[in-house]
């Protein structure tokens, strides 16, 4: 399944990812926070829909990225 960058208000359309908090290979529970994306107002932890491995992580801390896109996929 894929992590996106979620909406994180309605004037927002785009986040930093500052920290990842799991690293590739790690096993993952629905809730656990997978990392902090920082916005111009405010910092939000991103958290897991599902339960699994994260397999991939396609953005590196430091990153900006849109509302929306793809940051990491958990299996």
């Amino acid at each position: 399944m894929d992590i996106i960058i979620p909406s994180l208000g309605e004037t927002v359309d785009e986040g930093k990812v500052v920290k990842w908090m799991k690293q590739v290979g790690d096993e993952i529970k629905e809730g656990d926070i997978l990392c902090e994306v920082e916005t111009d107002k405010a910092t939000a932890e991103v958290p897991s829909i599902i339960n699994g491995t994260l397999k991939e992580i396609l953005v590196e801390e430091g990153t900006v990225v849109p509302v929306g896109q793809k940051i990491a996929v958990v299996e």
